[in-house]
């Protein structure tokens, strides 16, 4: 359903332009940056054959019932529904944010096997391989990876994985370093990080972080690093390109039709 290498982008960014990465041979658009279903039904309306897949519906501003009733009349065979809680500091009410997933779910009227979890703590992995087709983990390092399989068992494991193609490591640093330095102060993805032996000063953006999170360099080293993942256990990587390219992506990972 999935394929083996999609796109992740922000819905605002993306709107109209999901057939571009279709007819560069990607299997799946991970629609980001919390999708309403008026963004979902176009990017379905848009398109032939790509898997439109969210990344992610917030689960503190998504009615469930009325998610449940778009999905049901979308009625569409290439519709995966990514699942999250979002950021403790922007979106969390008075539920702690694995009691709100959980009663999500419970409310939730949608098949299991077209439903998965952004996922990146062993609790929350563990509810996603329980109760849904998988994990959708974001912004990980590929040691993130191999423990999540571990975690997931024979359940889909689609990380994104950031990338900025550009040969030069300082300038690719400073692109990434840049475009996610608002992820550097958000606890879920910084306490992630420190599972995996990334220090206080590393999560604020040392090129050591940078270097373990995003994969740069030409495309084919690019494609490296992304094969890395699969390598790991992933069955799909959902490229996310802070300087598109895509189209050099999809020559080196073999996509282009």
């Amino acid at each position: 359903m999935l394929g083996t290498f999609g796109v992740w982008g922000a819905h605002q960014a993306w709107a109209g332009r999901i057939g571009e990465i279709e007819e560069l041979g990607f299997g799946t658009f991970w629609l980001g940056a919390s999708p309403g279903v008026a963004e979902i039904e176009h990017a379905l309306a848009t398109t032939g054959s790509i898997t439109i897949a969210t990344g992610i519906v917030n689960v503190w501003q998504s009615d469930p019932h009325e998610v449940s009733a778009a999905f049901a009349r979308l009625d569409s065979d290439r519709l995966l529904l990514g699942v999250g809680v979002g950021h403790r500091q922007l979106d969390q009410a008075y539920e702690k944010p694995y009691d709100k997933l959980v009663s999500y779910l419970d409310a939730l009227d949608v098949p299991a096997d077209r439903l998965v979890l952004a996922a990146l703590g062993p609790k929350v992995l563990r509810l996603a391989a329980d109760r849904t087709a998988g994990a959708h983990p974001y912004l990980v390092p590929v040691e993130h990876t191999a423990a999540a399989r571990e975690v997931l068992g024979d359940k889909l494991l689609a990380p994104e994985v950031t990338a900025v193609v550009e040969a030069d490591p300082v300038a690719a640093r400073a692109i990434a370093r840049e475009q996610l330095s608002y992820y550097f102060t958000l606890t879920n993805y910084t306490n992630n990080w420190k599972r995996y032996g990334f220090s206080d000063e590393d999560v604020k953006g040392s090129d050591r972080l940078i270097d373990a999170l995003v994969a740069h360099g030409t495309p084919d080293q690019v494609a490296a690093k992304l094969q890395a993942h699969l390598d790991a256990g992933a069955d799909h990587v959902a490229v996310q390109s802070l300087n598109g390219h895509y189209a050099d992506l999809a020559s080196a990972l073999g996509l282009r039709r």
